[in-house]
């Protein structure tokens, strides 16, 4: 894969690169060693057919590659609660993919919703002291056309994150777009 687009709110590339320069530089690599591979045979009604990039593959490789540069899933447990309320519900629970040194990345080749949730994930755990910086890798539009239909494109995040501007998310966040080479 290869980048397209990299956008970064609250300062996210800049602290990206100033604190974590070997980080962004692995990252980079890991992208780069990603190659979409056309193995999913559309059986949907507008492309039923066409070969399309599978999202479960390169969700594979992305993790093959961060793994074997040590990076790690974080995860935080706790118990729901609700104010003034007996209410206590165990077994939820925060979970990045990825995550080396305070820098958290997730790779988000769903729905659009996810994307966003990523945002708010990455607010989680700068909240509790656990994150410096977010990274969301996502697909670009070109490459959102190539692959099932429902998955979503980085432009919306981009154009969304901006219009919100410095209120959500409220922590330094680099977007990096990607698209076959």
């Amino acid at each position: 894969m290869k980048i397209v687009y990299e956008y970064s709110h609250l300062g996210g590339s800049e602290i990206l690169k100033v604190r974590f320069p070997s980080h962004e530089a692995e990252i980079y690599k890991v992208i780069a060693a990603i190659k979409g591979k056309r193995t999913k045979i559309s059986k949907e009604k507008t492309m039923r057919g066409r070969k399309l990039i599978a999202p479960i593959d390169m969700n594979k490789d992305f993790r093959k590659e961060f793994q074997n540069r040590g990076y790690r899933e974080l995860k935080d447990r706790y118990a729901v609660t609700l104010p003034n309320s007996g209410i206590s519900i165990s077994g939820a629970f925060k979970q990045v993919d990825f995550a080396k040194d305070k820098v958290l990345v997730e790779v988000q080749l769903g729905k659009y919703a996810f994307m966003f949730y990523d945002m708010a994930k990455f607010q989680y755990f700068f909240n509790e002291s656990k994150a410096d910086v977010g990274i969301e890798i996502v697909p670009c539009h070109a490459l959102h056309k190539q692959m099932s239909t429902g998955t979503s494109y980085g432009e919306q995040l981009v154009y969304d994150i901006e219009r919100l501007k410095r209120h959500f998310p409220a922590v330094p966040v680099k977007v990096i777009l990607i698209d076959q080479d």
